[in-house]
């Protein structure tokens, strides 16, 4: 089974909460693929494919490319060539902080890739590269490593540390399981407010104005909102 198999980031970024992970998420969005996830491989980009032929020197087989341009949205900074070269390299995918563009060949290609979203002028400048730019990279808030794992899909992207991931997957399978229950049942006729005793809720809380329905959900093992 590969690596976070049969979760989504929702489930992830839920299993976060619980576990007081901090919850490292960005909206990316697909435009090939459905899912990736795998360990980060960082790259800064400063104008030129170079930085990310140097990434794939040191790439193992399911790394995925985590490119940091800033956000930017006046560049594109990943092509068709940079996706094949991704590839051939043995990189599970892509996920672009910025733009990209070549969408017709990279979709051809079939590399799940995430970005904020298409344009088709490429870089006009070359900037000088950072020390780190093969060690970190910053996606949003966030500062990521190859410490980290990126699971990315269509509601976005998520990075979690390395060290913490089976126990993160573990918990977001409970989470996921329990969330699958609830809907079966909603379809059965028996309404999530039943399931999670809101009326009961509602009477402890008007006894109780400090209890918050999270609280309530963990004592009665739900999930919803984490």
């Amino acid at each position: 089974m590969g690596m976070l198999e049969g979760l989504t980031t929702a489930h992830l970024a839920d299993a976060c909460v619980r576990a007081g992970v901090p919850v490292r998420t960005v909206s990316v969005t697909a435009v090939v693929g459905e899912r990736i996830a795998g360990r980060v491989l960082p790259a800064q980009h400063v104008g030129s494919v170079d930085v990310f032929l140097e990434a794939f020197e040191s790439a193992a087989e399911g790394d995925v490319l985590v490119v940091d341009n800033g956000g930017r949205r006046d560049e594109a900074c990943v092509g068709d060539l940079v996706a094949l070269e991704a590839a051939a390299a043995g990189v599970a995918g892509i996920v672009i902080w910025g733009l990209h563009r070549d969408t017709v060949d990279i979709t051809a290609i079939g590399l799940p890739v995430f970005s904020l979203g298409a344009l088709p002028t490429g870089p006009l400048r070359l900037d000088p590269q950072p020390a780190d730019a093969l060690s970190t990279a910053t996606i949003g808030a966030w500062t990521v490593t190859r410490d980290d794992v990126v699971l990315a899909d269509q509601d976005g992207a998520i990075f979690v540390p390395a060290n913490r991931v089976a126990e993160l997957q573990s918990l977001a399978e409970s989470i996921r399981d329990t969330e699958h229950h609830q809907a079966a049942e909603i379809r059965t006729g028996r309404s999530l407010r039943t399931q999670v005793s809101f009326p009961d809720y509602l009477t402890k809380r008007a006894a109780n104005p400090s209890l918050t329905f999270r609280q309530h959900l963990r004592s009665i093992h739900g999930a919803i909102e984490e």
